[in-house]
């Protein structure tokens, strides 16, 4: 199947989101890139790359929705609060 791109912001940070459902016809394919290299919860470069079950992204409504609800799980699972600098 053609690949469909999204652009949306969560929490002020512009993401463009990339959907290849069917993938090889056997998986879903998703990739984030983030305007600047904004770390997300789910990648510290801006980048990520990720396959998922087949279906699974249009049963959860699309890969808007999709992407939404992984990157809020993850940023609650992790207490991400955006980019952290450490010194360790």
């Amino acid at each position: 199947m053609i690949a469909q791109t999204h652009n949306i912001t969560w929490r002020g940070i512009a993401i463009e989101i990339t959907h290849t459902p069917e993938k090889w016809i056997v998986t879903d394919h998703i990739e984030l890139r983030t305007k600047g290299k904004a770390p997300l919860p789910v990648t510290e470069t801006g980048y990520r790359s990720e396959y998922f079950a087949l279906g699974s992204v249009a049963e959860y409504g699309g890969a808007v929705a999709f992407v939404t609800a992984w990157l809020d799980q993850e940023a609650e699972r992790t207490k991400w609060r955006g980019a952290q600098l450490s010194l360790f």
